[in-house]
């Protein structure tokens, strides 16, 4: 009996913590929801300009490395 109580208390534990999560979150309004996906373009246009930037400053240093 104590082989099969190792195997099902973690079952259930990990079922309690689902119901609990699922019933925890919400789905977002309109406001939550635009002020996430503003936040998401901004970083990824900013990421986008440093790897630009990144680039275009490496490109000629590596020229000078390898080129010479």
């Amino acid at each position: 009996m104590e082989a099969v109580d190792t195997v099902v208390k973690p079952m259930r534990e990990f079922a309690k913590d689902s119901v609990r999560l699922v019933n925890k979150c919400h789905k977002p309004d309109r406001k939550e929801f635009s002020k996430v996906a503003i936040r998401t373009s901004l970083g990824f246009i900013v990421m986008g300009f440093v790897g630009f930037f990144v680039k275009l400053i490496f490109i000629p240093i590596n020229q000078i490395i390898v080129g010479a």
